[in-house]
């Protein structure tokens, strides 16, 4: 898991191909005017989702994983709270091939950290994370890359 502010996203480049594609879309789009919804960048290979999501509490929100992609999510209108725990750290669960998603319901996060606005998380598919997190509605973007 990365944590840090959009204008330091770029030094992160060189651990996927595809996140100069992402640098790149951000500079060039206002992801605040982006309609909700996917925007594919490079096919299924790079998309971003902009979403509305509603904050729950640390209870309700659930932890969950990916094995084929990393997800770099960035709050653009509030605060965002995600639960961390390492793969490592999880039960084995059923994984939804379809939708990449394993889910880890009534497992308590490690370790919480808020990202502001102007700031991004990076999860990796070891990296167990418990978005959406917060008080108030969410307007987020989670460009999802292959990995």
């Amino acid at each position: 898991m990365v944590v840090d502010t959009l204008d330091n996203l770029e030094k992160y480049v060189s651990l996927n191909p595809l996140f100069a594609d992402v640098v790149k879309f951000i500079k060039d789009n206002d992801l605040s005017k982006l309609e909700d919804g996917k925007h594919f960048i490079k096919e299924s290979n790079l998309f971003v989702n902009i979403t509305t999501a509603h904050g729950k509490s640390e209870e309700d929100a659930v932890l969950e994983t990916h094995r084929k992609m990393i997800d770099i999510q960035i709050p653009l209108d509030n605060e965002e709270t995600y639960g961390y725990t390492p793969l490592a750290d999880l039960p084995e669960v059923e994984y939804n091939e379809a939708k990449d998603v394993t889910k880890y319901p009534g497992v308590k996060a490690q370790t919480l950290v808020t990202c502001k606005p102007g700031q991004f998380a990076i999860f990796w598919p070891q990296d167990g994370h418990q978005p959406c997190i917060g008080s108030g509605d969410i307007h987020k973007a989670i460009f999802k890359i292959k990995n």
